[in-house]
């Protein structure tokens, strides 16, 4: 049976979860949660996910929420292999690692800087929120310092959430060419993630995000 995924298209941690279910090739019965209208908090997705967030995957019953470990359950349940997320502890611990940094730096700073120009908050940005964006930034270079992805030799589950942030902040209008690693890094990922959907699921979904974004600081 196809899996329920409640989601909304510029949403970045849906497009991560749904670029990562095209590479382990799960079939995503797509229902559209228009957060921006409320319907978050409809009942009926209420009794789905009280916490009313996107996305949300509900397998056959089994209801998740929060992207990062949806694409790790996906993974883990319906990929061929354990290229994507390792089950070796430590090469585990460091797409961990990866992950936790994206939602807990690079993406926390990013949306504390761009979203309240999107939620009509405010039409200027805090320069301060704009530094810690860039020490988020100086830190994902340093760990790409040497690597062709963002834990392992080979894509994981790390480089579908990261790309979608910076793919973001580009489309914001931060200049992610700035740090060297980070652009080849990024110029890799679209690359790789080519065979996925990447420009349909992502570029184009980001474009049209950064466009708001900018029609409302402009506004």
């Amino acid at each position: 049976m196809p899996i329920d995924f409640y989601y909304l298209p510029l949403s970045p941690p849906c497009r991560a979860a749904m670029l990562l279910a095209k590479a382990v090739g799960v079939h995503l019965n797509l229902k559209t949660v228009d957060v921006l209208k409320g319907e978050q908090m409809s009942p009926e997705f209420l009794k789905i996910n009280p916490q009313h967030t996107i996305p949300t995957l509900n397998d056959n019953g089994f209801v998740l929420w929060e992207s990062r470990c949806i694409m790790g359950y996906l993974v883990d349940k319906y990929a061929k292999d354990d290229s994507l997320y390792p089950k070796d502890p430590r090469a585990r611990a460091i797409v961990d690692q990866r992950l936790y940094f994206d939602i807990g730096t690079l993406n926390e700073s990013l949306t504390k800087c761009y979203y309240p120009v999107l939620t009509g908050k405010t039409k200027v940005i805090d320069e301060e929120n704009i530094k810690d964006l860039e020490n988020a930034f100086e830190t994902l270079d340093m760990f790409l310092d040497g690597r062709r992805f963002a834990a392992s030799v080979n894509l994981t589950i790390a480089d579908f959430s990261i790309v979608v942030t910076v793919s973001t902040a580009e489309s914001f209008g931060f200049d992610v060419g700035r740090y060297d690693n980070v652009a080849a890094w990024y110029e890799n990922c679209k690359k790789a993630l080519e065979r996925f959907d990447y420009e349909e699921i992502n570029a184009k979904s980001a474009k049209k995000f950064g466009e708001i974004y900018k029609s409302r600081l402009e506004a």
